[in-house]
């Protein structure tokens, strides 16, 4: 088998830290490689080529669950024409909902490795990429009314019990209280 471009292999780049930030925010970071490059369609022998360790993909696919983080908020203003306070509402809804609740794959990364990165060593790129993340997600959720940090342990501790609560009756009431929470002004 020959070797492949230098686009393909940045294409299957793309692919691994892509599948394996879905895979992490739904299953844990403890997949293993081989469950991972199976789910990307590659084989396990072509992991080494691409990653030095497990724990570099770690630190790669968190940053880039992060940044997919950034986006959707950025897009938000965009589509309320830079109206911070309508889009920051828009994420609420949909951070504190069903959907999100069911879709940890595609959802937020404060939450969804929250477990994983307290287990991390300190001096790690994940959890450094973790923590600056989780303060962007705060600042960025601060009103002149209520403080982000106050508004995200809310919202991401909501959506903890919601998930880990999910198909009784309290998973949604407790998806509503927290909107009303995070929603209500001083």
């Amino acid at each position: 088998m020959g070797r492949v471009s230098q686009a393909q292999a940045k294409e299957n780049r793309r692919r691994i830290v892509e599948t394996s930030s879905r895979l992490f925010r739904k299953q844990g970071t403890h997949v293993s490689v081989a469950d991972l490059m199976k789910a990307s369609g590659l084989t396990h022998g072509g992991f080494y080529k691409q990653f030095a360790s497990k724990e570099a993909l770690i630190d790669e696919a968190t940053a880039h669950a992060f940044d997919e983080l950034t986006r959707l908020r950025n897009d938000g203003l965009e589509q309320h024409a830079g109206q911070r306070e309508a889009a920051q509402q828009a994420l609420i809804d949909t951070y504190l909902s069903i959907e999100h609740r069911d879709s940890a794959a595609d959802g937020c990364p404060a939450a969804a490795l929250a477990t994983d990165m307290a287990r991390e060593p300190g001096d790690r790129q994940a959890r450094r990429v973790y923590t600056e993340g989780v303060g962007d997600f705060a600042e960025w959720l601060a009103t002149g009314d209520q403080d982000g940090v106050t508004r995200l342990c809310t919202m991401v501790g909501a959506l903890v019990l919601a998930r880990a609560t999910k198909g009784s009756p309290l998973s949604e009431e407790i998806l509503t209280a927290a909107r009303a929470a995070v929603t209500a002004t001083s």
